[in-house]
């Protein structure tokens, strides 16, 4: 499959229980709706149902407030033999006018499982376009664990 073929964008508009006393959005929301987009973007990548492996420092620059949605892409940039590394990327954006500000980023890896819950493998990766190479590079050389 093509890393094209793994992005996932999805959107979840922040609401007064989402909210912390400041009124922003939970860090642990918008992780944990990093988790699911990203498990959203490997399992179409695996063709299976996948879990949470590890996720490296999720790093915070600035809040998403109420009436914001929160932005999530993902995509897969690696395949290993059973696992897969998704790309996370979490934006605030204001509904009216599309406007999108980085908030959150991190890597998340997920290991494809099979109907008992053991590691199965996964498909290689393919990169078929210019946009596909340039989504793959960005993740490999900006990830901050990532070592070839």
């Amino acid at each position: 499959m093509d890393v094209l073929d793994t992005v996932i964008e999805n959107r979840f508009m922040v609401q007064p229980n989402h909210a912390n006393i400041n009124g922003t959005c939970h860090g642990g929301n918008v992780m944990k709706w990093m988790d699911e987009v990203g498990a959203m973007s490997a399992m179409r990548f695996a063709g299976q149902p996948v879990v949470t492996a590890r996720m490296n420092e999720v790093n915070f620059k600035r809040p998403v407030p109420i009436g914001d949605t929160a932005a999530i892409e993902a995509y897969v940039y690696q395949a290993g033999t059973t696992s897969v590394r998704v790309r996370l990327r979490a934006y605030a954006e204001n509904p009216r006018t599309g406007e999108k500000r980085l908030t959150t980023e991190s890597y998340f890896v997920y290991v494809a499982i099979d109907d008992d819950g053991e590691p199965n493998e996964v498909p290689p990766l393919t990169v078929d376009s210019v946009e596909g190479e340039e989504l793959r590079e960005d993740a490999l050389t900006e990830e901050p664990d990532h070592v070839e």
